[in-house]
């Protein structure tokens, strides 16, 4: 009975693959999955899974169980919402049919205004940015304030939409250790700062989203990190970013744009 169930679970996937529109799933992902998985299905960094030569089934899987919750990913998940039963399967049979290994790491052609930022780093920050929030990292020992500009601010004090202009900026600390290495936390909850490690951003200007796919773009934002000598962090994907930000198109964007407003309430 076993190895019956078996012997169809396999017949299965590979009707599935068969009915699946390969050309459909080529399309997809050079629109859309090429940024981090490689039009060929190998991937653009060590950090990425190749997905070429996987299993149907287990891509199927995978992308189901992404799209309905029920596996969690603050970047993939947002995108498996946007597929349809056809898209994951034709993304699938894709991938799938793919050589593994040994196959060369073509990239997307928009990739690289996905590597590109158009975001420069705010010289002025200290002195003319609003510090807003603060969050710990627990998983990377890390402490992060949240700073925003006059524009970002006056919209959200407003209760509007965040604006191109707008700018949104993070100064990023490593967390003082006690001595079993554990973080230190202050009076006020948060973790002790002790090294300024990076920078990050999210701006937005007029056309800063036009070479993004739909998929991924988030209006005009773009997103960067910058080193501590105050340049962009060379390697950065912002399909990575776009990704984990797309769900809040309702809150521009933004994780903290509850905390932007009620500190621009305030003031």
């Amino acid at each position: 009975m076993k190895r019956w169930i078996g012997c169809l679970t396999v017949i299965t996937a590979a009707c599935s693959a068969q009915a699946a529109d390969l050309g459909a799933g080529k399309a997809k992902v050079e629109a859309v999955c090429s940024a981090c998985h490689g039009l060929n299905g190998i991937s653009v960094t060590d950090a990425i899974p190749n997905l070429a030569g996987q299993k149907v089934a287990y891509l199927e899987a995978q992308l189901k169980a992404l799209k309905d919750g029920a596996r969690k990913s603050q970047i993939m998940g947002p995108m498996a919402a946007q597929l349809n039963a056809d898209d994951i399967a034709n993304v699938a049979a894709y991938f799938a049919s793919l050589s593994g290994a040994n196959a060369s790491a073509a990239k997307s052609d928009f990739l690289p205004q996905l590597a590109k930022s158009s975001v420069a780093f705010p010289a002025d920050y200290k002195s003319t940015f609003v510090k807003y929030h603060t969050i710990n990292f627990p998983a990377t020992r890390q402490v992060r304030y949240y700073y925003a500009n006059p524009a970002a601010l006056q919209a959200a004090k407003d209760g509007k939409d965040l604006p191109n202009g707008s700018v949104l900026f993070a100064e990023v600390y490593s967390a003082k250790l006690d001595a079993d290495k554990k973080p230190v936390t202050g009076s006020d909850g948060f973790f002790v700062a002790d090294q300024l490690i990076f920078y990050t951003a999210m701006a937005r200007e007029a056309g800063w989203g036009k070479e993004i796919p739909d998929m991924l773009r988030n209006d005009e934002w773009n997103y960067a990190v910058f080193t501590l000598a105050k340049q962009q962090r060379p390697g950065v994907n912002q399909a990575e970013c776009l990704a984990c930000h797309k769900p809040l198109d309702k809150a521009s964007y933004t994780f903290t744009l509850k905390e932007l407003a009620t500190v621009a309430r305030a003031r």
